[in-house]
């Protein structure tokens, strides 16, 4: 065990059997471990309070995907062999539904806080009451979803703050051409778009507010209208 790193974070090797460490060395994956692939969360969580894991990530674009760890083979049995037992014990069940419950609970509850901070932020003129419950529910909906990867799922900034963010990136998705467009890869380019659109959305926004007679070409009632 003294030859190679006992937990270890790091990438696919450029061959198999090997992985590339995050200060860029290759290492050959020690003989007798395995990789588990990602899907069982108490497998995972087992094998890396066991002692010795290496855990293997990817980066594609902007997003990091796992691909599950490397651990000793017969750590991965042992543990495999306990969860079994476990599983099959009737109250395993019982406990996994009640669970299942909670975060449902859980998930409905956040659904209903985020969509009024939503509609706080929102702000629209009496005159667009139900058109700011409509906007409300269309975001809330794309937003909140658990395991979407939205800015509504972390915890990092505050509920307000992700409400703001998540309609600013529907209207961004759904009033503009930003998904269509060819953004050059210039450092910074992505991140100055995001801001131009970030003002004309708000600019659209600012005339619900004021409770402003709205065009028929205004591109936030236009997507509202084909997502009836």
């Amino acid at each position: 065990m003294g030859a190679f790193p006992l937990v270890l974070e790091c990438t696919p090797g450029p061959s198999p059997g090997t992985v590339r460490g995050k200060d860029g060395t290759i290492q050959p994956v020690p003989s007798g471990w395995e990789l588990v692939p990602p899907g069982d969360p108490a497998l995972t969580r087992r094998l890396k309070s066991a002692g010795a894991y290496w855990l293997v990530s990817e980066k594609r674009g902007r997003k990091i995907f796992s691909r599950g760890l490397y651990a000793p083979l017969e750590s991965i049995l042992a543990i495999q062999k306990e969860l079994e037992g476990e599983r099959a014990d009737p109250s395993f069940a019982r406990k996994k539904e009640a669970a299942r419950v909670r975060r449902e609970k859980l998930q409905t509850n956040y659904q209903a806080d985020f969509e009024r901070a939503v509609l706080d932020f929102l702000a629209f003129h009496s005159r667009f009451e139900s058109l700011a419950g409509k906007l409300a529910r269309f975001v809330t909906a794309h937003a909140t979803p658990v395991g979407s990867g939205t800015v509504a799922r972390t915890k990092m900034i505050p509920l307000e703050k992700r409400a703001e963010a998540a309609v600013i990136a529907w209207m961004r998705h759904q009033t503009t051409a930003y998904d269509q467009m060819v953004i050059p890869r210039i450092k910074g380019k992505r991140r100055e778009i995001r801001r131009m659109l970030a003002t004309r959305s708000r600019e659209i926004l600012g005339a619900y507010r004021r409770g402003d007679s709205i065009s028929v070409t205004c591109p936030l009632g236009k997507a509202l209208e084909k997502l009836q």
